[in-house]
This record gives structure tokens, sequence and C-alpha cells, in this order.
């Protein structure tokens, strides 16, 4: 069984858009939004999949979600009937972190054989062998120090060397002042991402507060060579669920 987060209709999470962010930003997809997550990012915008009733892990908005209402269970063949159903050639696999899911995520995929796959996680778990050989591309978002994550527990250095290995691995760090970038620069340097692997993105939920840090952002881009991302989704739908 896998444990999938809610749309506004209390349905699961598992829609057709286009890809907001990073390298397969503009493409047509499938998304498939699991609940659940072993971090707390004070400014996710996806709160709903993880900071339930009596969690007291700080977030801006001060608000909890009742779990039950939040998250559906459903088993690997309904899940796959439903992205089949969609018609889409590609399908984006996010969170809240999915790899705590792994071992259902594999059954998954075997029901989906001729579907190229990506995976977003923060970096700090990996695919077991089972799961890893059905990933095209993996979306890295290790959490700076903005995000409230302690790095003891966000930036695990035997994981986030496995990923600065991969290929397949394309790194996306949260931006909301000019000072995060210096932190980036630090683990440029000590993992040695692979040139054209790395994007900036601001943080943001809606369309003012990213046009005004892009400006900003893009200079910074330029300066160190890394690739800029915006929030596509953001602008088309605002913060939103199932977009």
């Amino acid at each position: 069984m896998l444990i999938l987060a809610t749309d506004d209709d209390g349905g699961p999470e598992i829609f057709a858009s286009v890809q907001g962010e990073g390298p397969s930003m503009g493409i047509p997809v499938a998304f498939l939004r699991l609940s659940r997550c072993n971090l707390a990012c004070v400014w996710c915008d996806t709160a709903y999949t993880w900071h339930f009733t009596g969690d007291e892990r700080p977030h801006r908005l001060n608000e909890t979600f009742n779990r039950k209402t939040n998250q559906i269970r459903l088993s690997e063949q309904e899940v796959a009937q439903r992205i089949l159903a969609l018609g889409q050639k590609r399908l984006i696999i996010t969170g809240g972190e999915p790899l705590l899911q792994a071992p259902a995520l594999a059954r998954l995929l075997d029901y989906l054989p001729d579907i190229t796959v990506e995976i977003e996680t923060n970096g700090t778990t990996i695919a077991p062998p089972s799961l890893d050989i059905r990933i095209d591309q993996f979306n890295v978002s290790p959490k700076l120090a903005h995000s409230g994550n302690p790095a003891e527990l966000a930036l695990l250095p035997e994981r986030l060397d496995t990923y600065a290995t991969d290929q397949r691995a394309f790194f996306k760090f949260v931006i909301a002042e000019p000072g995060n970038v210096e932190e980036v620069l630090a683990l440029q340097e000590r993992y040695c991402f692979r040139p054209g692997h790395v994007f900036l993105m601001p943080e943001g939920t809606n369309s003012a507060t990213l046009r005004e840090r892009e400006k900003w952002l893009a200079s910074l881009c330029v300066k160190h060579g890394f690739r800029m991302s915006d929030r596509l989704h953001i602008h088309l739908f605002g913060d939103t669920r199932g977009t």
C-alpha cells in the first residue's frame, strides 16, 4: 500500500500538469504526491503532507492538519491505473519525502514499465536497488539552514556523496536571500556537483515574491555558473493542491 496526500476533494493527489521546477520545467507529466516527511521545513508549501495535529515543529503558517483527512491509502495497482489513465509519458513522484515509501514505490513501478520516472527527494535517503533501477532522474533538494532543519539531519555526507556521483541527479536549492547562496557554494566545493546540475530556485508561494527574488538571483546564477529555476506552477495556478 502507498500513503498518498489528498487533493481539495479528499481524493488522492494524482494529476496531470506541467512540471513547474528544475530541469524538466514545462514538460507535460503525471504527478503522484505521497504523504509523510522526515524533515520539517518552516517554509514548506506542502505542509499538509507531514505537519499533522500534535506535531509541534515550527512552520510559518502555524497550522497543523488532520492526518485522517489529508492521507489516503491505495494499493500500488490502483495508483498505477490512475496514473495510466492520465495518458502521460513521464511521472513525477513527490511528497513529502517519497523515498520513505521505497518498497511500495518499487512495486508500483512494476505496473508502469514504459513511463519515465523522476523522484523528488530531500537527499537524506537513497533508493534501494529494486527502486533505483527504475528511476530516470533524481531531483535532489538539500535543505539549507533557513529551512529550520539542523544540518546533522538535513545534510548527510554519505547520502550527498552518493547523489553527487550519480549522473541522474540534479540539485535544486531553495533560496530566500542572497546569503543562502554562500551555503550552496560551500556544498559545491565539498561535493563537486556536476556542471549544469545545480539549480537555484527562489522561495515563494506567489508570483510577486518569486519575481522580486529572481531579479537578484539571476545575477548570482550568472556570477557562480548555476542554473536558475522558476516555479511555473505558482504563476499558473497559485499555491494550490493538484496543480
